[in-house]
Parts: structure tokens; C-alpha cells; sequence
């Protein structure tokens, strides 16, 4: 009887007749909520385990861009530390921590994408599932990107060290610099794919991308500045560029839309006082 309970956790099915509209009750959407939870905590354990064994691994990794820029350095310009007691057990469980959430983060967007899913219109299905297929092979290219450039920007942060001044870095807190600059670059690959999506949504026009080109393209290099880590150019230009070439894909993808649109409603988008071409 306890495990049939405990597999009850994971079974979402509705209890209650489901309305001809399609509509559940609100305790069935509850537990469908609750069983895909509970998979998505199974899922980020298990690998949070796998994480665990091969942390020193994982630490290779993440320490690999430090010492590219600790070579760069004058000797005893740099060196990593750990303050406290439990500092050690804290590096290891926000590594493994983080690796978890990333390498599962397919499976957990699935769950959220799946409880949506039902309550959406066609055209909103359709638009969700081209962000899906597009938005994760984004972000993971611009984690690489962010994963590449990260020891120019330590080089330059920690250069501004004084001669003679050796800089003790708590490698927790390096930890989240790491981690948050990778998701900034991860993250700032998807905002053309919301473009985008606002097109398909038809809350912005391809015309309107085209006459403030200008101006996105000098805000995406203000964001870069602001975004990247450090303050040299090369970081601000290796974020910026993709950013811009990716831009000028969604207005050709919005344009190309926009016209397709236009033609199967020629009366689209004309005012009360306008005439129609028909």
C-alpha cells in the first residue's frame, strides 16, 4: 500500500471526468502539477549523484578557465581560496548542483512545456514548439561562446590588481561569477528568438525592426557592455556580433512572414478609413 502511494506521486491522470471543452479540475491540475514535480526532483537527484562522483572532473572543468588567465598573469598575482568550514562542502554541492540543473534542464522545460501545453490555442502550440526546438541550441551556444571567452575577461578583471598585490579569490564566489556569466551569454542568444515569436504573435512587424535597426543594434552593443564581465572590447564584440547576425535573421524571418500573411488577408492591418486593394 505505501509504495502504491508513493507511485501515485508520479501519476498525473485526471481523476474527475474531463469536460467536452477539455477543461480539468482544478485538484486534477493540482496533482498532474505534483507528478511532474516530483519527476523532475527524481530527475535532478539522480544526476546531482552522477555530479557527485565525478566532481573532480567538474572541477577541472570550471577551474579550467581560471588558470588560462592565471597563466597570463605575472606569478603570485592570483590565487584561489576557500573561507570557512563547510566552504569545501558548499564548492562541492553548488557544482554539482548547477551541472544538475543544466544537464537536466531539457526534461524539466518538457514538464513545463507538457502542463502548458493543453491550455494553449493552435497558433500558440505551433508557436511553442519553435521555440522549443530553437531556444536550447541557442543557449548552449552561447554558453561555449561564454565558456571560451570567460578567461580573457578574468585576465583583464584581475589585471587591475596593483604590482606586488597578490588578489585571494573565494572560489565560491567565483563559482557564481562562472556560472552567472554563462547564463548571461546563454540567455542573451535568445532574445532574437522572442523577436520572433512576438512577429508570429503579430505584436511586432517586420517593418518596425527595419526602421529602428539603428537603434537595436547600438542597444545590443550597450547590453553587451553591460552584460559581459569584464570591460574590454573583445568580450563586449564576441557577444555582440552573434547577437546582431541573429537579429538580422529575425527581421528576414519576420518580413518573410509578414508577407505571407499579407497575402492570404490582403485586408490585414488597414485601418477603418482605408481602402482595400480588392
Amino acid at each position: 500500500m505505501r509504495i502504491a502511494g508513493l507511485a501515485g506521486l508520479f501519476r498525473g491522470g485526471p481523476q474527475h471526468p474531463v469536460g467536452p471543452d477539455g477543461r480539468m479540475a482544478l485538484s486534477d491540475h493540482f496533482r498532474e502539477f505534483r507528478a511532474r514535480l516530483m519527476r523532475c526532483l527524481v530527475a535532478f537527484v539522480v544526476v546531482l549523484v552522477v555530479a557527485l562522483v565525478f566532481r573532480h572532473t567538474l572541477i577541472d572543468l570550471v577551474y579550467g578557465p581560471y588558470l588560462d588567465a592565471q597563466e597570463q598573469l605575472p606569478d603570485g598575482t592570483t590565487e584561489a581560496t576557500t573561507s570557512g568550514a563547510g566552504a569545501g562542502l558548499l564548492l562541492w554541492l553548488t557544482l554539482c548542483g548547477f551541472t544538475s540543473a543544466t544537464v537536466t534542464a531539457p526534461y524539466w522545460l518538457y514538464q513545463i512545456w507538457a502542463f502548458v501545453l493543453p491550455g494553449l490555442y493552435a497558433q500558440e502550440r505551433k508557436m511553442s514548439r519553435i521555440f522549443a526546438g530553437v531556444a536550447g541550441p541557442l543557449f548552449l551556444g552561447g554558453v561555449v561562446l561564454g565558456y571560451v571567452t570567460l578567461p580573457v575577461a578574468l585576465k583583464v578583471l584581475i589585471g587591475f590588481n596593483p604590482d606586488n598585490v597578490t588578489n585571494l579569490i573565494d572560489f565560491n564566489d567565483y563559482l557564481q561569477f562562472f556560472t552567472r556569466t554563462l547564463f548571461v551569454f546563454g540567455l542573451s542568444f535568445n532574445i532574437p528568438v522572442f523577436v520572433v515569436l512576438l512577429n508570429f504573435a503579430g505584436v511586432v512587424k517586420g517593418a518596425s525592426l527595419k526602421a529602428y535597426r539603428p537603434w537595436i543594434i547600438i542597444g545590443t552593443f550597450v547590453f553587451a557592455a553591460v552584460a559581459t564581465p569584464s570591460a574590454d572590447p573583445f568580450t563586449m564584440t564576441l557577444m555582440a556580433g552573434p547577437m546582431v547576425l541573429l537579429f538580422f535573421a529575425s527581421e528576414a524571418i519576420a518580413r518573410i512572414n509578414d508577407r505571407r500573411r499579407a497575402s492570404r488577408a490582403p485586408n490585414a492591418g488597414l485601418g477603418p478609413d482605408e481602402l482595400s486593394p480588392l
